[in-house]
């Protein structure tokens, strides 16, 4: 199976922002990040989780670390009743960030994907790595 750590970040909010993901099967790891002039932490948060499924097409079983309970609710929770209720919230209002939560919906669509969160600045080694590029990534967008 493989492992993936996501972060988004994002200076101001909105405001310049990254992305940064870290991938690994047991024996190699990759690091990957990017980022936006003007985005949101939100935008950032999925940005990473695509871009890491992107990058991971030939596998079929990922687990996926995530500080942010945004996406994983999302993709656990809140998603099967947004697509009932044509991309609508539980108000009837549009879901915000519809683009790439269709995105990531469609990403995820042929995959097993265990949803792991853990807490952000707490010392995961992964999840700090992650978070460091993703700000690294901002700051290169100011």
């Amino acid at each position: 199976m493989l492992k993936i750590w996501t972060d988004g970040s994002c200076l101001g909010n909105p405001g310049p922002g990254g992305w940064g993901f870290i991938a690994t099967d047991g024996t190699h790891i990759a690091e990957r990040c990017g980022g936006e002039k003007n985005t949101t932490n939100n935008k950032m948060e999925l940005t990473a989780v695509i871009r890491a499924l992107m990058a991971a097409k030939k596998h079929d079983e990922i687990e996926i670390h995530t500080d942010s309970q945004y996406v994983k609710n999302g993709m656990q929770t809140w998603i099967k009743n947004w697509k009932k209720n044509n991309w609508r919230t539980s108000d009837k209002k549009p879901v915000k960030n519809v683009e790439l939560w269709q995105q990531l919906d469609e990403l995820a669509e042929s995959k097993k994907i265990h949803w792991v969160w853990v807490k952000g600045h707490a010392g995961e080694e992964f999840n700090e790595r992650v978070d460091d590029l993703a700000r690294t990534a901002a700051e290169s967008y100011k």
